[in-house]
């Protein structure tokens, strides 16, 4: 049996694991204290008071999130776009909003969903954004022990020699930036292990939210022991403060100015 132990001590066996993660309640829900993910090391590095306080309470949505959640359905899962509820207010302040909110949940208002299907169009009108995920699978999750560590992903499209990654923008041209900055190389570095496929075949797919336009990043060597070292490193924080416990009280930053 091809198992797998959880961060909480759990033994499960990994393809009864991988069917229940195409549960989101349970992928988002119970797995997201269970494993760790690129998400959960990006608040890591951010710092371990961030990722203590985002795992214990919750974190509130963006509105960059909430964009690129629609903008992902609208291409990848358009059923579960079109049953979304979606409210005409011109503002998320409204009473009308509000009461649609504790009816229903999550609810999105109509100019977020013009927004989204301006995007989809855009993107569905390029051959080769269309051709990058044609014949491929979507919301594909996999996990697997990476360092030492139980970790969980969902691959947006996976292809039989390569995965793409969608992405939204409102500076294409600044993407090699923020990459960085969002610690998109950790993306790059988890999958190309969970899924066993080469960085060389982990594409970033990138549409700009104002323009339209689009474009297509592959990742270097470089990025991708770049996020690598920054595994290596938000690991070595999550050991110190949630393995041994270590006072997160007395955590600190020091630098020279």
């Amino acid at each position: 049996m091809d198992s797998i132990t959880l961060l909480d001590g759990s033994v499960w066996d990994k393809q009864e694991l991988l069917e229940k993660m195409n549960d989101d309640s349970f992928y988002y829900g119970y797995l997201s204290g269970a494993a760790l993910s690129s998400s959960s090391l990006k608040l890591l590095l951010d710092s371990p008071k961030t990722y203590y306080n985002v795992t214990k309470y919750g974190n509130e949505e963006s509105q960059a999130l909430r964009d690129g959640w629609l903008f992902h359905t609208s291409i990848l899962e358009p059923e579960v776009f079109s049953s979304q509820i979606f409210v005409d207010v011109q503002s998320k302040n409204t009473k009308a909003y509000k009461e649609a909110v504790a009816e229903h949940g999550k609810v999105f208002t109509l100019k977020e969903k013009n927004d989204a299907e301006r995007m989809a169009d855009a993107f569905l009108r390029n051959t080769k954004a269309v051709e990058l995920i044609r014949d491929c699978e979507f919301e594909v999750p996999a996990i697997d022990n990476v360092l030492g560590f139980p970790f969980r992903g969902k691959a947006d499209v996976l292809g039989k020699n390569r995965i793409v990654d969608l992405k939204s923008t409102s500076d294409i041209k600044a993407f090699p930036y923020s990459a960085k900055k969002y610690s998109y190389d950790v993306q790059c570095f988890l999958y190309s292990h969970l899924f066993g496929i080469d960085y060389k075949d982990f594409v970033f797919l990138v549409l700009d939210k104002k323009s339209l336009d689009i474009a297509i990043y592959h990742c270097s060597e470089e990025f991708y022991h770049s996020g690598e070292q920054k595994v290596e490193k938000a690991l070595e924080v999550y050991d110190t403060y949630f393995l041994q416990a270590a006072d997160l009280d007395q955590y600190y930053l020091e630098g020279i100015l």
